[in-house]
């Protein structure tokens, strides 16, 4: 499967509406214009009205008469994201997507306990690669939320992006926790986690996936490595999550992927009441239109 069959998988679906925080951005105003043109979604747009407006005449003027698109103002950043996340709440809108504000903005409306879209569970970055030359598409999780996450806190991280993997059709998703090496060494935590994980999935803890670790990250996603290291299993060499042990590893790998290897990528926030597209706002708007379509599967998925 490729990113661009993901869009044609989002169009198939129920048509759904996107509250945007702080739309007054370039990329933003594209990645919703391709949605519209492909009948992804239609669209609530918070922010500055007259910037919106004078970017939308810029760059994608006949969005101007369409009606699937609703601009409301907002004087501040903070106010683009309370309004976007409680339209969310008030199900006038089934995603939330984050146009040209700080990450931590946009979270603080999220969490909030009035109105916010806390489900008590964790919530976790789901990011979905097209890598050039590679076999399928990889999951990586969490490069963007959790910093240190414990074991319990794994748990959660995996199920999300098992749930995120099954709206794209992976009904059992191979799970692969990263570490350094392929045993357990007491001294390196992410491998004993791993292990703890392994035999969690095997009595059940775990479900809808199979998960085997620790394994390096060439043995997870290369069977000719896997093999030369006489590793086996149904996961070594085949893997579609990666669980990265650390914020640090996810980030790394995430944008390596990105900028070294030209890696296609949306991505999307799972754990919460609805999907929450919080792409960079220094990712293009092929990346945006790649998070909404990925973020309106699951949003579809999880509806039935």
């Amino acid at each position: 499967m490729k990113l661009a069959a993901l869009v044609e998988q989002a169009t198939s679906v129920n048509l759904l509406t996107v509250a945007v925080a702080a739309a007054d951005d370039r990329e933003t105003i594209e990645a919703v214009y391709e949605a519209i043109s492909r009948k992804l979604a239609q669209f609530i747009l918070f922010g500055n009205e007259q910037k919106i407006n004078n970017m939308i005449l810029q760059y994608c003027p006949s969005l101007l008469e369409n009606s699937s698109v609703q601009i409301v103002d907002a004087q501040s950043v903070q106010e683009a994201a309370s309004l976007a996340v409680k339209a969310v709440y008030n199900q006038e809108a089934q995603l939330l997507m984050k146009g040209h504000l700080s990450t931590s903005v946009i979270l603080k409306a999220v969490l909030n306990k009035e109105y916010g879209l806390r489900t008590g569970n964790i919530l976790s970055h789901v990011a979905v690669f097209e890598v050039p030359d590679y076999k399928k598409l990889v999951f990586v999780t969490d490069a963007a939320m959790n910093i240190q996450p414990t074991l319990q806190e794994k748990v959660q991280i995996t199920q999300n992006a098992v749930q995120v993997a099954r709206a794209l059709g992976v009904n059992t998703p191979k799970v692969a926790p990263i570490a350094a090496v392929e045993v357990v060494n007491e001294k390196m935590q992410a491998t004993t986690e791993a292990a703890l994980l392994t035999q969690m999935n095997k009595r059940g803890q775990i479900i809808n996936c199979i998960i085997d670790g620790p394994l390096a990250l060439d043995n997870a996603i290369s069977s000719q490595a896997a093999h030369h290291k006489g590793i086996t299993g149904e996961v070594a060499g085949q893997a579609d999550i990666l669980l990265v042990p650390a914020i640090e590893v996810g980030n790394v790998l995430y944008k390596s992927l990105v900028y070294f290897a030209k890696a296609k990528v949306g991505a999307v926030i799972a754990g919460a009441k609805a999907p929450i597209v919080l792409t960079s706002r220094a990712d293009s708007s092929e990346s945006k239109l790649y998070s909404l379509a990925l973020a309106i599967c699951v949003a579809n998925y999880q509806s039935y």
